[in-house]
């Protein structure tokens, strides 16, 4: 596996995170209009990273066909299927040596991201595995590529399955590489990994159904 330059924010700029911007003001990074701490993100596709956009900007991307295709909004979506848990079988399947990682599908493929100290490392998912987890799993089929991703957590009682906004993601692996200590990252960055947690917990609707 290899680490994955682009985390966190853009491809072209590997720092600050996210929550460490907020010291200075923030602009749309395509019109340059002052946006508020909280604003909405497009997803550079050719670079791989995150853009800080305006709301102007970022309903213009709101559907694909329009404005650049090499910028797609990111949606707003936290989705969870409490009828099909996925089960602790499935995350040992996966082969991720950690007790969390998040699956993004990007063209035909898909990338599995574990996330430590040095940022975010990728590996590839075969499509076999893949196709047969989706079967049994309609959350993991309903990510949209590149903007969506399926966060899975080892809750220690079983595994938590949540499809997120990317820069859910780009927040995470920044507090990760903003928290470890020692050899298994410490309690400082357990907590902190627990806190985000349990904001997409309290941010996650059902699946609807098909």
């Amino acid at each position: 596996m290899s680490p994955l330059t682009g985390f966190p924010h853009r491809a072209d700029q590997p720092g600050p995170v996210p929550e460490q911007r907020s010291a200075w003001l923030e602009k749309c990074e395509l019109c340059g209009t002052p946006v508020a701490s909280r604003h909405g993100h497009l997803v550079d596709t050719g670079r791989r990273g995150l853009v800080c956009a305006c709301r102007a900007c970022f309903l213009l991307f709101i559907e694909s066909r329009r404005g650049d295709p090499r910028y797609r909004a990111v949606p707003e979506r936290y989705l969870w299927d409490p009828d099909r848990p996925v089960t602790g079988l499935d995350w040992a399947g996966l082969g991720i040596p950690a007790g969390f990682a998040f699956f993004l599908r990007r063209g035909t493929g898909v990338a599995a991201f574990h996330p430590g100290p040095a940022g975010a490392s990728e590996s590839l998912v075969t499509l076999d595995l893949w196709t047969e987890l989706s079967a049994g799993h309609p959350l993991l089929a309903a990510a949209e590529p590149e903007v969506e991703a399926i966060l899975f957590h080892d809750a220690g009682c079983g595994t938590d399955c949540y499809l997120v906004p990317i820069d859910v993601c780009y927040r995470l692996v920044g507090t990760v590489r903003r928290y470890w200590t020692g050899p298994d990252g410490g309690p400082r960055v357990r907590e902190r990994v627990g806190e985000l947690f349990q904001e997409i917990r309290d941010r996650v609707r059902p699946l609807p159904e098909a």
